[in-house]
């Protein structure tokens, strides 16, 4: 990039900066480049093509006004990946769209999964935004996003995202001092230091932390000592600069018994949600998981095994019987190998369904996230859905009202009653809702 390429592309980031967001500036423009501006065609280099996505479908007018008010002509734009760094092998973005040599790791994080990093976490549209903040949390820790908090069912990645923080800070810098933990652990943590009268151990513990990540924080619901703990640290971290990160399985303010002081800071900055995963991120999933096993996996193969599962942690189960069955047998893998290896597996699932396979199948037909179903919104859309689901709950795998009030967001046994009731009056009534529940039924029976 010549001298008037750098004042030109200079002055475009000047009046981006004053009209996005801190946030959206660091992410996605701070690192970008004019390469060349010929024939009225301006070549922008950004780090990664997911950034590079994003600048196109969000941000592509800004960049041509822009670009067009400083130079005086009419501009066309041409994004293009940064060349890499010529004294690494680097490369940025997920594993599955580029191959790369991954930096060997220092040491070891405690109760951090070595193998949780960015460039092994499959990225589509469910999780793109998820991925690009956490990406950029771990290169600004304590800048913008924080706290983050994240949050979506079971199996989605979230943990995932947690740990790639985690080893990116890690890696970079083994000296910060990183605390990974569940907020199970965080609890045993402040009875155990009260218990033993020794919370100055504890305090020390977690406030000398430049990073704190706290994994499935809704279980720390209705616990008043713990909750109060969590809150002082919150506040001494974000005072002193430290990042905060938190999962979960639904949106601050539907974590219930949880103080409205914490709800609000957990709030305060950002918030991301995770979907659950589409048929090609489960196969681009698996496809990375079976490189991982050193194991050539068939894209037909591939798909039948996206296919059997709603969440993304019984992939990995799955995909391990099918090598094992090739290893044993010594034979390459094969369609009619997979559907041998996972016949009786499949079979034993249809016969035991599990609520959360029931809750993600509603969702799924219904178009609605699983945190809408246990929200408190009452849309006419959400609450059919929300009665469908308590009435399968409770003709499928015959669970106690109470329990499915739990499992729907911790509402009352007599809605899931009037609900289950409901529905049931309609199916007998043969009304449209039937045509959904044997539609539905057959999805669970796949």
């Amino acid at each position: 990039m010549d001298n008037l390429q750098k004042v030109l592309w200079q002055e475009v980031l000047t009046d981006l900066k004053s009209s996005v967001t801190k946030a959206n500036f660091i992410t996605l423009f701070q690192n970008t480049s004019l390469e060349s501006f010929e024939e009225g065609i301006a070549t922008v280099s950004a780090p990664s093509m997911m950034i590079i996505d994003m600048l196109q479908k969000r941000f592509s007018e800004e960049l041509k006004e822009a670009l067009e008010k400083h130079s005086g002509r009419a501009v066309s734009l041409l994004f293009i990946p940064k060349a890499p760094p010529s004294n690494t092998t680097q490369k940025d973005g997920p594993l599955f769209t580029e191959e790369r040599q991954v930096k060997p790791f220092i040491g070891h994080l405690p109760r951090v999964r070595p193998d949780y990093t960015f460039q092994n976490f499959a990225v589509s549209g469910s999780n793109q935004l998820a991925f690009v903040s956490a990406s950029t949390i771990a290169k600004n820790m304590g800048q913008i996003y924080n706290p983050f908090f994240i949050y979506g069912p079971v199996g989605v990645g979230k943990t995932h995202l947690m740990h790639a923080i985690a080893n990116d800070v890690y890696q970079k810098n083994p000296e910060r001092k990183i605390v990974c933990l569940t907020s199970e652990e965080f609890t045993n943590e402040v009875v155990d230091a009260i218990r033993t009268n020794d919370t100055a151990r504890m305090k020390k513990k977690f406030r000398s932390s430049e990073l704190l990540l706290i994994d499935d924080i809704q279980f720390i619901e209705g616990k008043e000592k713990v909750q109060e703990e969590l809150f002082h640290t919150f506040n001494f971290l974000i005072d002193n600069g430290a990042q905060i990160c938190l999962s979960s399985d639904r949106p601050p303010q539907e974590i219930k018994r949880l103080e409205a002081r914490l709800s609000s800071r957990f709030a305060g900055g950002l918030t991301v949600d995770i979907g659950a995963p589409d048929l090609e991120l489960k196969t681009a999933i698996l496809g990375i998981k079976a490189l991982k096993y050193g194991a050539s996996l068939p894209n037909e193969v591939a798909l039948y095994l996206a296919e059997q599962v709603q969440d993304t942690r019984s992939l990995e189960g799955l995909l391990l019987r099918v090598i094992t069955q090739a290893t044993t047998m010594d034979v390459p893998i094969s369609l009619e190998l997979a559907k041998k290896a996972l016949g009786h597996m499949i079979e034993e699932k249809r016969t035991h369904l599990h609520a959360d396979d029931v809750i993600a199948t509603v969702c799924d037909y219904y178009q609605v996230k699983t945190t809408q179903l246990k929200g408190p919104k009452r849309d006419a859309s959400l609450v059919k859905a929300r009665q469908v689901c308590m009435y399968l709950l409770k003709t499928e795998l015959d669970i106690t009202l109470s329990e499915i009030g739990n499992l729907l967001g911790g509402r009352d046994h007599t809605t899931i009653m009037y609900g289950v009731e409901k529905i049931h009056a309609l199916v007998e009534n043969k009304a449209r809702i039937h045509e959904d529940i044997t539609g539905i039924t057959k999805l669970l029976q796949r």
